[in-house]
């Protein structure tokens, strides 16, 4: 974790979010109240946070595999 729960915790992030992607999503967050929520700002912070949720979840996926096979490996 890049960022602590203290500064999540401060910077109001929902429990769900609240993942290795935090450090993004705060930037990201402050960057559309700051423009309004407009839908052509704050893109490159957009893009960056899809792709760390994304490579998150092929990690999270690479563990599961992994694990699931040490279970076939045992049995």
């Amino acid at each position: 974790m890049k960022v602590t729960h203290e500064e999540m915790k401060a910077a109001r992030v929902p429990l769900l979010f609240r993942d290795y992607c935090a450090h993004i999503l705060i930037p990201l967050n402050a960057c559309r109240v700051k423009t309004w929520y407009s839908p052509f700002q704050c893109s490159e912070l957009r893009h960056a946070y899809e792709k760390c949720e994304f490579e998150e979840y092929e990690r999270r996926v690479t563990i599961a595999k992994i694990d699931r096979q040490k279970a076939l490996d045992g049995e």
